[in-house]
Parts: C-alpha cells; sequence; structure tokens
C-alpha cells in the first residue's frame, strides 16, 4: 500500500506538516503518560544500557510510534528517517520528542547516510534504524544494517514495543497506532554482533538471524498485550506498493 495522499500532501506543505507533527508528538506524549508501560531488557543488553558503548538500535518500520519514549538516556542517538513524504513527516514528529534525525536510507543508494552513521558510532554515539524502511518489504531485514554493524564494530540491539489499546493500520508497515490509557511493553533484545572479517555468506546468516531474533521479539510483545503476531511479507516479496494487503 502506498503512502497515504495526506500524508504527500503534509510533506509538501510546511506549516500543515509542522502542525500535524505537534498534534502526533501530542499524542505521543499522552500515549506514554497516561499509559501503563513495562520495559524489559534482555540480559545480554544490560552491560550496553548501563555503559556508554555505542550500539545500532534496530526496529521494524511499523513500531516507530512509541521509539522516542524508549530512549531514557542522556547519551545521543540519531534515527535514520527517510527522505519520502512520511520520512519526512516522521523526522518532525520524533525531533519534537527530543530524538536527533538523519535522511536518509542504507539499502536505497544510502553510501553517504551509511558513511554519516559510522562516523557517529565511531564518535560514540547510538544510531538507530529500521531494517525494513523506507518501503519494505514488511519486517525483512535489508544488509544495510549487517554492513553499518561490520563498518562501525557497534553491535545491532532489536527494539520493539506492542500494547493492549491499538490500530493498526492497513499500510505496508502494518504500522501499529497505539492509544492512550493502554498497558504496554517495551522490549530490547539481546545485542548481535558482526565480524569485520564476516564473508558474504555469514553476513547472509546474520542478516537472517536479525530478521529472526526481531520477529519473535516482536511477536512476544505482542503476546504479553493480548494480540496475535503480525506476519511479516512473504519471503521475496518486493518493496511497498507490491506485495498484496490483506
Amino acid at each position: 500500500m502506498a503512502t497515504p495522499q495526506f500524508i504527500k500532501k503534509l510533506s509538501r506543505n510546511s506549516a500543515a506538516r509542522a502542525a500535524a507533527s505537534l498534534l502526533a508528538s501530542l499524542l505521543v506524549r499522552l500515549v506514554w503518560l497516561t499509559g501503563r508501560w513495562r520495559v524489559i531488557r534482555a540480559p545480554g543488553f544490560e552491560p550496553y544500557w548501563n555503559s556508554t558503548k555505542p550500539f545500532i538500535l534496530c526496529f521494524w518500520h511499523g513500531r516507530l510510534m512509541m521509539l522516542p519514549c524508549s530512549w531514557a538516556r542522556a547519551q545521543p542517538i540519531n534515527i535514520l528517517i527517510s527522505g519520502h513524504p512520511d520520512g519526512r513527516f516522521g523526522a518532525d514528529t520524533i525531533t519534537r520528542l527530543g530524538i536527533k534525525t538523519l535522511a536518509g536510507s542504507t539499502s536505497r543508494g544510502g553510501f553517504g547516510a551509511l558513511r554519516n552513521l559510522v562516523r557517529m558510532l565511531k564518535n560514540g554515539d547510538c544510531v538507530g534504524i529500521a531494517p525494513d524502511g523506507p518501503r519494505g518489504p514488511r519486517m525483512r531485514a535489508s544488509m544495510g544494517a549487517i554492513a553499518l554493524a561490520r563498518l562501525s564494530g557497534a553491535p545491532l540491539v532489536p527494539l520493539t514495543y506492542s500494547c493492549s489499546r491499538r490500530r493498526v493500520i492497513n499500510s505496508w508497515d502494518r504500522f501499529v497506532l497505539a492509544w492512550p490509557f493502554s498497558s504496554g511493553v517495551i522490549m530490547w533484545g539481546d545485542p548481535l554482533e558482526v565480524p569485520g572479517d564476516a564473508d558474504s555468506a555469514a553476513l547472509e546468516t546474520l542478516r537472517l538471524e536479525l530478521e529472526e531474533r526481531m520477529n519473535i521479539l516482536t511477536a512476544e510483545a505482542d503476546r504479553l498485550c493480548g494480540h496475535g503476531p503480525i506476519d511479516p511479507a512473504p519471503k521475496g516479496a518486493e518493496a511497498e506498493g507490491t506485495e498484496a494487503v490483506s
């Protein structure tokens, strides 16, 4: 399913986009403040959370909404957001919530973005990316995240959320829109290391491992909130607009 037309229109009108991103940021704050949220961190991630070691936060595109509220650290983080219409709107919203953003993509002609992310990680900052962004296939990891980890030496850390009161948007990413007064969970997975000397076969194995870990974590978050899992796009599916939408 393509980006909704109203989002595309917002991206072309700076005043409308500013107003909409303000409302969206207020909704995120309302959901967070009125909800009962539980944070679960995998044992292997605790040493990173309790230190200043940089890492690559990995989240599915459809689980972006509550990401800013999960970052309770003084250490800076930069979230990679695409330059597509929904990306510009999302970047404005996230910025209002105190998170830095960087425009670009690691999977579609994104050498410049990849280089900037590596530099940030080498300087000690954390970065965040959606391995299935900016256009899918849904919940299928691209090689961009693996390349970033190999070049920077920083581990990949899965992050997801779910909540009891929500609406799943009929978009390519099945965006999870959280409602106020929910009970919810934010889950951090174990870090995944990517050796700098890994060959192409090893990199593909690690890509599949990242994808599996993120999907298992997301399904568990949904289960804890009383929902069934959202299925990934079929294997071999193409980008947005080419897969079947239920």
